[in-house]
């Protein structure tokens, strides 16, 4: 992350914000891949928001990752606050930059935000303009139980652990859960609040942000963009955008000495814990014997395995 400049793993915080108009507010964020390779899971987290900062770099301008991903918060209806960051530098082009943005999103340049994060400066202008702009969460506390899971990690003591919004419902520890995708059923370990980091409570209720350490073994069992519901109290429908992720580049992978084979399974196995998007099946070369045929989202997704690897 630190080489390349961009978000990897998705990151969600729920903090407290005291605003200038005396209320106390609960914010839940979510910081989203920015890469193109992750654009499914980018649009579930999307899904899970009432609203989207649209951060551009005030040295660089507006980057084509930047605009695919806006074009995906536009068709999931959010409300988008623009930031400009990163005025603190030399080679800040913020009138410029700020003159592009308002182009392409009807913003008056003289109305976006002007921040620095590294320095802090205009940073309470941003949390002003969302507890400002963006509407509360939607949802009916009573209604049937439906939660969007919008990113997972594995756990090896508490199995697979899904990041929820719940969007209607709510989930107590002790209730029994469905995945709606593939039936399966869970009881949960865990479950909490990022706060920021994993703390766990008694219930999540509908517009809450959270986690559910499902005690699942895989994470191919609880995918992203699947709808948690009640076992007892089954949702009508699931919510909608859920489909399986698809391989689009496809690479062969050789252990350099065929000794370490066992290794480089057992690794992929691993890996595979985490990211249910990498597959694999077993292949034979003439040339450099026994491997694996590995399937990733795209180029940028296959650099990062190997880098696991």
């Amino acid at each position: 992350e630190r080489e390349k400049g961009v978000t990897i793993k998705a990151s969600a915080v729920r903090m407290q914000y005291q605003a200038k108009d005396g209320e106390q507010y609960e914010l839940n964020l979510i910081d989203t891949p920015g890469h193109v390779d992750f654009n499914y899971e980018v649009s579930r987290a999307l899904a899970a928001c009432e609203g989207a900062l649209l951060i551009v770099d005030a040295t660089q301008g507006i980057e084509a990752q930047t605009l695919a991903n806006l074009y995906l918060a536009i068709e999931a209806d959010l409300v988008i606050i623009p930031v400009l960051n990163k005025i603190d530098l030399v080679s800040a082009r913020p009138d410029e930059v700020a003159k592009e943005v308002g182009e392409l999103i009807g913003t008056p340049a003289d109305e976006i935000i002007r921040i620095s994060a590294k320095e802090g400066t205009n940073v309470d202008q941003v949390l002003e303009a969302i507890v400002t702009n963006l509407p509360p969460p939607k949802g009916e506390k009573d209604a049937p139980l439906q939660a969007l899971i919008f990113d997972s990690h594995y756990d090896a003591y508490k199995g697979v652990i899904a990041y929820i919004r719940v969007v209607n419902g709510l989930i107590r520890s002790n209730d029994t859960l469905r995945l709606m995708a593939n039936g399966a059923s869970l009881k949960p370990v865990e479950i909490g609040v990022f706060a920021p980091a994993m703390t766990p409570t008694q219930e999540l209720l509908a517009g809450d942000v959270g986690y559910v350490a499902s005690g699942l073994k895989t994470v191919s069992e609880c995918r992203v963009g699947d709808t948690l519901t009640s076992a007892t109290r089954l949702a009508d429908k699931p919510l909608p955008g859920y489909r399986q992720a698809k391989p689009m580049v496809f690479a062969g992978i050789y252990p350099s000495d065929g000794d370490d084979y066992e290794d480089l399974k057992e690794a992929l196995e691993k890996l595979q814990l985490n990211d249910a998007s990498l597959i694999y099946a077993p292949e034979v070369s003439q040339a450099l014997n026994y491997g694996f045929r590995c399937g990733f989202l795209g180029l940028f997704h296959m650099e990062i395995i190997q880098e696991r690897l």
